[in-house]
C-alpha cells in the first residue's frame, strides 16, 4: 500500500511513501481558512523512507498541514486472496504485496487531512471504507493521531462507508461524536446499510454504536473546521454520481469514470491532482484506467499528479518507471 503524507506549511512540503528519497521544488500549495489569503512561499517537497511500522519520528509543526494517504487500492484490496490461493497461476503483484513493506500492498482509497485551526489541529478523513480499521491501526499511532474531527464521504459504496461502524472506538473512548458530511443521495443509502447509526432509537439499550452527526452537503463549497471544501462532481459509472473534493490547490478524485464539463472549471489552477487510475491497460465502466487518467492530466494540467485506486494489475515500480518518462517528454510530474 503506497501510504504516505503530503506535508503543507500551508503548502506542499513532504510526501512519505515506504522507501526511496528524492526531492523537487514546488510553488505554494495552500489550504485557505475562511477567507484568509494563501501563504505565498516556495517550499521543498521530499519523498523520504518510512519503516514498515509507519514510525516517521517526525513531529509536525503547529502551523503545518499534512495529508496522509490511508489507502490507495480498490474495494477488494491488494493482495487478493484469490490470487494467493490460485494453484495454477501466480499473480506477480499480489505475490509481491505479501512481502513486508511492499508498495503494492493497498487498502481502500482514503486520505486524512490534518489542518491547523484556531484551537489546534483538525483531523478530517475522506471516506472510511471496509479496511479503515486496518489503516487506522497502522497509521494513527505512527503519526500520533487520536481524534477524528470529521468524515467526508465521496460516495456510498462499501469501500467508502464500510468502516463507519468502526468509528465506535472513537466515540466510545476518545470523543463524544463524529460529524459526517455526506450528499443526500448517499445518506439515503446509509439509512438502509447503516440504519442503526442513522437512527439510534432502535438499538439495544447499552449497545455502544458509533455516535455520528450527519450533515447533508450539496455540490456547493462548505467549511469543515475552517477549511473550505469544494465538491468536484463526477460520474462513477453511468448515472451514478460521486464527489471529488478540492481543498486549497489540491484536487482529490478517487472514483471516476467521467468528468462532467462543468467540473473542469473547478479544477482550474490545480497544483496537485490525486486521481483514480484503476488498471494499466484500459478503463472500466466505473473507473479511469491509466490511459484515460493520463488524458485527463493533459487536459487539467496540474503541476503534480498522484494516481490512486489501483488494482492488482498495477505494479508500483513498473508503472512508476513508465510514468517517470512523462516529466522529460511532456513536462508532467506523475
Amino acid at each position: 500500500m503506497v501510504v504516505g503524507t503530503i506535508r503543507l506549511p500551508s503548502s506542499l512540503n513532504c510526501l512519505r511513501p515506504y522507501a526511496r528519497q528524492f526531492s523537487y521544488r514546488s510553488s505554494a500549495i495552500s489550504l485557505p481558512v475562511t477567507g484568509v489569503s494563501p501563504f505565498k512561499r516556495v517550499v521543498q517537497a521530499c519523498f523520504q523512507s518510512t519503516s514498515t511500522t509507519g514510525d516517521t519520528g517526525v513531529v509536525l509543526p503547529a502551523d503545518q498541514s499534512e495529508i496522509i494517504f490511508m489507502g490507495t487500492g480498490t474495494s477488494e484490496g491488494i493482495p487478493r486472496v484469490s490470487c494467493l490461493t490460485n494453484p495454477l497461476k501466480k499473480c506477480p503483484v499480489c505475490s509481491k504485496a505479501v512481502e513486508p513493506g511492499n508498495k503494492n500492498r493497498r487498502l481502500n482509497t482514503s486520505v486524512l487531512i490534518r489542518h491547523p485551526n484556531s484551537s489546534g489541529r483538525s483531523n478530517i478523513l475522506i471516506d472510511a471504507g471496509k479496511f479503515f480499521y486496518q489503516s487506522a491501526l497502522q497509521w494513527f499511532p505512527a503519526f500520533g493521531i487520536r481524534t477524528i474531527d470529521a468524515v467526508i464521504i465521496t460516495h456510498s459504496h462499501a469501500d467508502a462507508i464500510g468502516g463507519l461502524d468502526d468509528l465506535r472506538d472513537w466515540t466510545n473512548n476518545v470523543q463524544p461524536h463524529i460529524p459526517i458530511y455526506v450528499a443526500n443521495r448517499d445518506f439515503e443509502v446509509m439509512k438502509k446499510t447503516h440504519y442503526y447509526l442513522v437512527d439510534t432509537c432502535g438499538i439495544t439499550p447499552g449497545a455502544a454504536v458509533s455516535e455520528l452527526q450527519f450533515n447533508i452537503i450539496s455540490e456547493e463549497p462548505f467549511f469543515v473546521h475552517g477549511l473550505q471544501i469544494t465538491p468536484l462532481p463526477v460520474w462513477h459509472g453511468r448515472g451514478y454520481r460521486s464527489l471529488g473534493f478540492r481543498f486549497g490547490n489540491i484536487c482529490y478524485i478517487s472514483d471516476v469514470s467521467e468528468i462532467p464539463e462543468e467540473t473542469y472549471s473547478l479544477l482550474k489552477d490545480c497544483e496537485i491532482l490525486v486521481l483514480d487510475a484503476l488498471r494499466p491497460d484500459r478503463s472500466s465502466s466505473t473507473h479511469f484506467g491509466l490511459p484515460r487518467a493520463l488524458e485527463e492530466v493533459r487536459k487539467i494540467q496540474p503541476k503534480r499528479t498522484l494516481f490512486t485506486g489501483m488494482m492488482h494489475l498495477m505494479d508500483h515500480e513498473e508503472v512508476n518507471g513508465y510514468l517517470s518518462k512523462f516529466l522529460e517528454s511532456e513536462g508532467y510530474e506523475i
